[in-house]
């Protein structure tokens, strides 16, 4: 066996009841220890409170595992030993009997092969800057995976509008919630206009159906912005992102671990500001996530 969906979500699935895919990476290299364990109980706590089930996917021991319990969390938080695992990498995490950190790549791709139609995360990866910028595999699963995944946007550390374009080539559905232009991670926006809005969760759910009776592949990137209170200023992140990116360069940090490179500098570069709103803007996003999923539910039933 090397795909395992836990009892209690391949129950809620089965029945119709609400469940809300969250990626482990976030967790294992985005966030610092005991900051990434509060991050699971919120985000988990968000999920359940709305009336929804959180569904952790992650990879242990060769298998692929959608559902992780309190103790394999732990495992991913506080082990240090968690690889980060984005599609691609599944097989090779599966036959090495790795421990995984999913990526949004591989958690929507877990995520529709469960049967789970939401998921949540903090930021996307994009387009980075650049005469020959990298583009995240985030983009590249969005467009043949059918969910709705709800983050705020792209992460600070990339070029927001030719990420909006690269997700507009690749036919992902980009949808403002109760905004008309594209969040950007830690700050409310960046000068990129979305063509498309929704005001609620129901709003939300009808295109899920819609998308679903359709029968089209790219997924729905339902972009929530960060919390008024804990948003920074736009010009802020961005000089803040340039220290951090000039730290990286000299350190040579390259491949995977630019992210979590650049969130840790960044949080250092903001006295800690930015972790804060990392922290607040991912229980919102697991929160509407479970609302969206709570208000699909409805509706299938009704």
């Amino acid at each position: 066996m090397t795909f395992l969906v836990e009892d209690d979500v391949a129950l809620a699935v089965a029945g119709g009841r609400p469940v809300v895919a969250l990626e482990t990476s976030v967790i294992g290299q985005g966030l610092p220890h005991r900051r990434n364990l509060e991050c699971v109980e919120r985000m988990s706590g968000a999920i359940r409170e709305e009336g929804a089930l959180p569904a952790w996917t992650g990879v242990a021991d060769g298998i692929v595992l959608v559902g992780l319990g309190d103790d394999q969390l732990r495992r991913v938080a506080e082990s240090g030993e968690a690889t980060k695992v984005a599609r691609r990498d599944l097989p090779v995490a599966v036959a090495t009997g790795a421990l995984g950190a999913t990526t949004v790549s591989a958690t929507i791709w877990c995520a529709h092969r469960a049967g789970i139609a939401i998921a949540a995360t903090g930021g996307i990866g994009g387009v980075h800057p650049g005469d020959h910028p990298d583009v995240s595999a985030d983009l590249l699963e969005l467009a043949r995976t059918p969910v709705l995944l709800v983050s705020s946007g792209p992460k600070s550390i990339v070029d927001p509008a030719s990420t909006a374009e690269k997700l507009e080539e690749l036919s992902v559905t980009l949808v403002g919630y109760g905004v008309d232009r594209l969040p950007f991670f830690l700050a409310r926006e960046a000068p990129v206009d979305l063509e498309h809005r929704v005001v609620t969760p129901a709003e939300a759910a009808s295109l899920v159906l819609a998308r679903q009776i359709l029968g089209t592949r790219g997924a729905i990137l339902l972009c929530n912005p960060v919390p008024e209170a804990s948003a920074m200023d736009a010009d802020e992140v961005l000089g803040a992102t340039v220290r951090a990116e000039a730290r990286m360069e000299a350190e040579g940090i390259q491949g995977k671990a630019v992210t979590p490179f650049l969130l840790s500098a960044l949080a250092e570069e903001t006295g800690g500001r930015s972790l804060e709103a990392n922290l607040d803007l991912l229980e919102a996003n697991a929160r509407l996530a479970a609302q969206v999923a709570v208000a699909l539910s409805a509706t299938r039933s009704g």
